[in-house]
């Protein structure tokens, strides 16, 4: 559904207008799966210009030093990072309302976000443990960026009638930083001496922005010196009315649910994660050569990124399985597992049923885990659209490994 003649959309394209951006490719549109992205207008051919966003659009640490905000910046020791510049800026702006210059861009940035950090924890425990983890290391240091930034934001009172803390509250760092995280385009490393060290790569592209991920496409996206300007081409073709996506990377769906808060279906590079205490979990616990074994696979990078994937098992996982499989006066054979050699039929079998076991015991877990998301669906409402999220990463995790587990029954009967 074409969502041009919206009035933020309608205000949001004057605004561009005003900034030497103008486009006939594409138009906003709600999609179902996707929901609010950019649909072609047109027949785009492969190579063709999809977007390009003059400098003037881009709302980068320049934009922010150039604002009242920059004198406040420039003083302040130690110097604020760049990342702490853009969300102190999309904070102050957003609480201008009216009278800010970047409202028509504000208006149409969602006004709250999916990425775990935002999750209620009650359902962050319903994450696998891996990116469970990894969202629990996310909402820390989301933390400690509030904690650590409170005396930068002090110092801006003298900008603002009301007190600072009740306009940089942590619910409004969060939604900054979550734009920031979610929205940036990618930009040449640039240093100003007012800013901290870390790198200053980070721009907030409106309009840009609204194009949707999708793991089957392939784009060319860089800011072009020359033209001075933020471009995107596709090496796909769009027929008139489809929705344009770009590839945000090669990403699983756990980095995606992660770093963006969403999951993309039929995701071919998606996988599911072995941790290592699954991966020993059904082998034999008298094996008195285990924890060297374990030590060797630690040694050359084998404990970790052990996945079951759309084609099955992944070959580091299964390395690691033949060698933790392999029996006493085969041991020193090791090196050859590792180079992929085939040590015994034996091995190769044994390595297999306990792949499989795995599997099995992912499979059961994971229809565990989706049966308590589909109870709390109906007893809290108000998660409703989180608990959805969450259990759309585990329904493709289930699919991934029916799919693994098919694939192995094929490997096994080459052994009976």
């Amino acid at each position: 559904m074409n969502e041009s003649h919206k009035s933020e959309f309608i205000e949001l394209r004057k605004w561009l207008k005003a900034r030497k951006f103008q486009d006939s490719n594409l138009a906003p549109a709600c999609f179902p799966g996707t929901g609010r992205g950019l649909m072609s207008q047109t027949s785009l051919q492969e190579g063709q210009m999809i977007i390009s966003l003059p400098e003037s659009c881009l709302l980068t640490t320049d934009t922010v030093i150039r604002s009242y905000l920059g004198a406040y910046i420039t003083k302040w020791k130690p110097p604020p990072s760049p990342l702490l510049a853009l969300c102190t800026f999309l904070v102050s702006e957003k609480h201008a309302g009216d009278r800010s210059l970047w409202k028509p861009y504000l208006e149409i940035l969602p006004k709250a976000y999916t990425c775990p950090v935002c999750l209620e924890p009650e359902v962050v425990n319903l994450l696998p443990q891996s990116l469970k983890a990894k969202a629990e290391e996310q909402r820390a240091h989301v933390q400690e960026f509030f904690a650590s930034s409170r005396d930068f934001f002090s110092s801006l009172q003298p900008l603002f009638a009301e007190a600072v803390d009740s306009i940089f509250s942590y619910s409004a760092l969060l939604w900054a930083w979550c734009t920031v995280n979610t929205r940036a385009v990618y930009l040449r490393p640039r240093h100003r001496e007012c800013l901290s060290a870390e790198l200053d790569t980070c721009a907030l592209a409106p309009y840009l922005d609204l194009l949707n991920h999708s793991p089957h496409v392939q784009v060319k996206a860089a800011f072009n010196e020359e033209t001075h300007s933020y471009e995107i081409r596709t090496t796909s073709r769009w027929r008139r009315h489809e929705e344009v996506f770009i590839c945000y990377g090669p990403h699983d769906n756990q980095r995606l649910f992660l770093e963006y808060g969403f999951v993309s279906v039929h995701n071919p590079h998606a996988c599911v994660y072995v941790s290592r205490e699954i991966l020993v979990k059904y082998l034999p616990s008298t094996d008195k050569q285990m924890d060297k074994k374990i030590s060797i696979l630690k040694d050359h990078g084998y404990i970790e990124n052990l996945t079951f994937g759309w084609d099955g098992p992944s070959w580091r996982l299964l390395t690691a399985l033949k060698l933790l499989c392999l029996e006493a006066e085969k041991f020193t054979c090791w090196k050859k597992v590792l180079l992929g050699e085939v040590i015994s039929d034996t091995n190769e079998k044994t390595s297999l049923d306990i792949a499989q076991k795995i599997c099995y015991y992912f499979i059961e877990e994971t229809n565990a885990v989706l049966q308590k998301v589909s109870h709390m669906k109906d007893e809290k409402e108000t998660l409703i659209n989180q608990l959805t999220l969450v259990e759309s990463l585990w329904t493709e995790e289930l699919k991934i490994l029916r799919a693994s587990a098919e694939t192995l029954h094929s490997l096994q009967t080459a052994f009976t």
